[in-house]
């Protein structure tokens, strides 16, 4: 074989390969953008009873996300993992979403599965400026809004502080006010739609926060991680996933289910999650 012949054959391969790549991010991308997974996390306190379990399943950063018709896929999955409540931590909607439907038919499947459905503020709730109609249908819907407040609830028996915050990273929070006469020696749980209120307070008396707004980065690279994150910018700190912040003490980020900006994931699969808390 004659080297021009070496030449044109290895610049067929190289255009092969590099079509491929480009075929499978494509793929990938596609794939982490409009399937969901349901990530299982596990907590185990002293401050419930032995052999005694909480669950609670995590919804966050939806941004008016639809999979399914009538988000009939994640309501499928919810009836199937039959949670003690629902958290929904901020950013139901884009900022730019003029158009509730959607959301309320989603919050009312989710009502319909489970009556105990919680909901905190993000920064896109508060950018948006039907805001106050948002609000307002949550709860003729039956959800619980704790923007700054909290509520003790019983749970087969076994009692939870669930402490409800303001979007933090609007300057929304009152952190005072939200654990108003909250009992430290109940466990206690912290929905926070934003990760920053641990670098903006040095004592939160919770024992587990559970965060999204970072959406996980939304675009990942394998080893690297998330290149950037709001407010916090490139190779964001507190991106996804579990963090350990004092004994006992752990701080919870869901990567969400939708997008912002634009309007794709890479290595960063949509998901809700499963938080399951065990006596030990």
């Amino acid at each position: 074989m004659s080297n021009k012949n070496r030449t044109a054959n290895y610049k067929k391969w190289m255009l092969l390969l590099g079509f491929l790549s480009v075929l499978g991010v494509s793929v990938k991308a596609f794939y982490d953008t409009n399937v969901f997974k349901v990530n299982h996390v596990n907590f185990q306190t002293s401050k419930i009873p032995k052999d005694t379990e909480i669950t609670i399943l995590q919804i966050s950063d939806v941004h008016n996300k639809v999979f399914g018709e009538g988000n009939d896929r994640i309501l499928e999955k919810v009836k199937e993992i039959d949670a003690n409540i629902i958290v929904l931590t901020g950013d139901l909607v884009d900022r730019s979403t003029e158009d509730l439907t959607s959301i309320f038919s989603f919050v009312e499947g989710l009502t319909a599965i489970n009556e105990s459905v919680y909901f905190v503020s993000g920064n896109h709730e508060w950018d948006n400026k039907y805001k106050q109609e948002l609000l307002a249908g949550l709860e003729q819907r039956k959800i619980t809004i704790l923007n700054n407040k909290n509520k003790t609830l019983s749970i087969d028996g076994t009692e939870l502080n669930l402490v409800g915050l303001d979007d933090e990273s609007t300057n929304h929070e009152n952190l005072d006010l939200a654990f108003e006469e909250v009992d430290e020696d109940i466990y206690t749980v912290l929905l926070s739609h934003s990760p920053g209120v641990v670098e903006s307070y040095d004592r939160i008396p919770a024992d587990l926060i559970l965060s999204g707004h970072t959406h996980g980065g939304q675009i990942r690279l394998p080893i690297i991680g998330a290149l950037v994150a709001p407010n916090q910018g490139y190779f964001p700190e507190y991106d996804k996933g579990v963090f350990e912040l004092n004994a006992n003490q752990y701080l919870y980020i869901d990567s969400g289910l939708g997008t912002s900006v634009a309007p794709v994931r890479f290595w960063n699969q949509s998901q809700i999650s499963l938080i399951k808390v065990s006596g030990e």
